[in-house]
């Protein structure tokens, strides 16, 4: 009975959780974006950072290959040169109540999600 509950209760969890894509559809990938028009960076899982542009577009990328120190409520560090982010560049991550950076990271393309027009 007790696995049933917590099964119930895993998938209560992960229903609850809002996609911040849903109802958005992706465009081409572009390398660069200006980090000007957006906001910062928000860590969704191990393989996803977004980026949100004045409440129309997301931008979405994730890191090149493995980056373990990537998890949601960390800080993102990014090296930024110039007024753009871009493929390759890199990104560090620091964990809540630690004061050491994770080992450096690199993006990978950025890819726009915009809102369908209704």
């Amino acid at each position: 009975m007790r696995v049933v509950v917590l099964a119930a209760l895993a998938l209560t969890l992960v229903a609850g959780k809002s996609d911040p894509l849903a109802d958005r559809v992706a465009g081409k990938p572009v390398r660069c974006i200006d980090i000007q028009r957006n906001g910062g960076p928000e860590i969704v899982d191990s393989q996803t950072i977004l980026y949100r542009q004045s409440g129309t577009r997301i931008w979405k990328t994730g890191p090149v290959g493995e980056c373990p120190s990537l998890r949601p409520r960390d800080t993102l560090i990014v090296d930024v040169y110039g007024g753009q982010v871009c493929r390759n560049d890199r990104f560090r991550t620091v964990s809540v109540g630690m004061s050491i950076p994770s080992g450096y990271c690199r993006f990978r393309d950025f890819t726009p999600y915009d809102k369908v027009a209704k």
